[in-house]
């Protein structure tokens, strides 16, 4: 498998200047699409130092990166994704206040904030046609879906519905937002809990050291991402045990029979919650257990009715496979190249909303290097 991508940007958390390494691989579900990408953020100023750090800022802003990177790949330049960090931080805040859509309020400076980056996206959108009408080849997610619809104009038919740039753009910045939040929620969680299961640590370790090293300076394949099985559970586990969303409503649109007692009427605004369902069923829901996800074990499908992370049914989340990809990514490098350990203070671990959960210190920790030197990895 080719490398998907691998770019190299300064960005700053907390005050330090950071290297940070934006490193992934391609690979293609049946529709072609990229669904494999992950970072791994080396603190050159920081890691090794005296000094703790709140992970929780690092991670959603190389997060932001890399979802950009995923679905709109060369359309953002530096001054787009600033403009973007910005913006997407007013939404974020507007999100966690009372929905009054008045000038000067949080609410309506995040409807505004929504509105011009649709916008920007929008002129990615445009981009991608162009450079699909031109014959170039696809380097990101919007490019894949721009060629079908090209490809539907260059014939002399018309565009397919919902396909104006100005459409393209709002529907980027949902998926934006899907894989932005969530994805910083379950890599914050991750660190948390191979910091406090130090077995879990090693066994993952253990695991992606068999199969890759970063004396390799070689990127991750998707060949080798397939046979960290282990490390897979564990990114299920951290996913069922502290699921980003953790309640997402749903209008029932017929009569829905819920139970056999009991039937939800057309039209009604269900809440389920995700979190309380991943506490029921499982085998000591309570603890964390990434052999629950085991081959001998399978509970993700012997309690599959609860396994909600994801959604169910027609519902299900159509980006499960990239964030999962991306976590165990993440998991692994980070595990490997990194020693971290938990600054512990009174309720560090309460859950917080920021929108998606979070711990309550933003995953506060030492950092050091475990490795001689960090892998050399390049395109080539």
């Amino acid at each position: 498998m080719e490398p998907f991508v691998v770019a190299m940007s300064s960005v700053f958390c907390e005050g330090f200047p950071t290297e940070t390494w934006f490193v992934g691989n391609s690979s293609e579900n049946s529709d072609g699409i990229p669904t494999t990408v992950t970072f791994i953020s080396l603190n050159r100023n920081v890691v090794g130092s005296s000094s703790c750090m709140s992970l929780r800022n690092l991670v959603r802003d190389l997060n932001l990166e890399t979802s950009q990177t995923v679905f709109v790949g060369p359309y953002l330049d530096e001054e787009d994704k600033n403009r973007f960090r910005t913006d997407y931080n007013i939404f974020n805040l507007g999100t966690m206040t009372l929905p009054f859509d008045i000038p000067g309020s949080a609410f309506h400076k995040a409807r505004m904030a929504v509105k011009r980056l649709a916008n920007i996206l929008a002129v990615c959108a445009r981009k991608s046609k162009a450079r699909m009408a031109a014959g170039e080849e696809p380097t990101c997610l919007i490019d894949f879906w721009m060629q079908p619809i090209v490809a539907e104009a260059a014939s002399g038919n018309p565009p397919p519905p919902h396909s104006r740039d100005e459409e393209i753009g709002g529907f980027l910045f949902d998926f934006l937002f899907a894989a932005q939040d969530a994805s910083t929620s379950s890599l914050l969680w991750a660190v948390t809990q191979l910091e406090s299961k130090p077995d879990v640590l090693r066994r993952v370790r253990e695991e992606v050291g068999s199969i890759w090293t970063p004396e390799s300076n070689a990127l991750i394949t998707v060949d080798q991402l397939a046979e960290m099985k282990y490390t897979l559970n564990v990114a299920r586990e951290v996913v069922r045990y502290r699921p980003p969303a953790t309640m997402v409503p749903h209008v029932a649109a017929v009569d829905f029979p819920l139970t056999k007692t009991y039937t939800v009427p057309k039209g009604t605004i269900v809440f389920p919650s995700v979190f309380d369902s991943s506490f029921q069923g499982f085998t000591e829901p309570d603890r964390f257990d990434p052999d629950r996800f085991s081959e001998a074990r399978k509970e993700d499908q012997v309690f599959k009715r609860n396994f909600l992370a994801f959604g169910w049914g027609s519902h299900q989340c159509v980006g499960q496979r990239y964030a999962l990809n991306h976590l165990v990514l993440f998991i692994a490098m980070f595990s490997t190249l990194l020693d971290f350990k938990r600054v512990r203070s009174d309720g560090c671990d309460e859950i917080v909303y920021c929108p998606t959960i979070s711990p309550k210190d933003g995953c506060t920790v030492f950092l050091s290097r475990r490795v001689a030197a960090y892998p050399d990895l390049t395109l080539n």
